[in-house]
């Protein structure tokens, strides 16, 4: 199974470049911060990410998605985020990294879990904030080049999805994922 990462800032336009990967037959695994961010948000929570199991419960949902995953017959499966991503995250907010996260890149690097190409979706010049997502602009930009050091720190490449339409970032997604770009 070849593990495609789609990976930006938040509001970038992942989940519908998500969502059209999969209208064309392309498996998917969600992003697991969102969710557990709406969940936390259901439960009265007002800051998820203040919680001292925040990280911890993200790398639970990834690695509980990712090993569903693994059980698939697909070919190609693109995953919106990893904890990779995770980890920027955990960088982000100035936070310890938590051991299972660390052990998971750790695996994550030896293995070769993930294509060494990875989808780096690019910000508009303006963000749409959401109950879930609840974030400034400048944090956004400053988020996503964190999320940039972080995949270029572990030795990834990053194929930069410009702006655009959904058609043309699907296209660009489908030469990457073909082996054609």
């Amino acid at each position: 199974m070849r593990r495609y990462i789609l990976t930006g800032a938040p509001g970038a336009g992942k989940t519908v470049l998500l969502r059209r990967l999969e209208v064309a037959g392309c498996a998917v695994v969600e992003e697991a911060a969102t969710d557990i961010n709406a969940l936390s948000i259901g439960q009265r929570i007002a800051h998820p990410y203040l919680e001292p199991t925040f990280i911890d419960d993200i790398l639970t949902l990834q690695l509980s998605r990712q090993a569903r995953a693994n059980a698939w017959a697909d070919e190609v499966v693109v995953f919106d985020r990893s904890p990779i991503c995770t980890l920027a995250l955990t960088e982000f907010l100035d936070r310890d990294v938590p051991p299972a996260l660390d052990a998971e890149i750790e695996r994550i690097r030896r293995s070769g879990a993930y294509e060494p190409r990875v989808l780096f979706v690019e910000m508009a010049d303006r963000i749409v904030n959401t109950d879930v997502r609840r974030i400034t602009y400048e944090d956004a930009r400053r988020f996503e080049a964190v999320h940039e050091d972080v995949y270029r720190r572990l030795g990834f490449e990053l194929v930069r999805v410009p702006m655009g339409d959904v058609e043309a970032r699907f296209e660009l997604a489908q030469r990457v994922i073909s082996g054609a770009a």
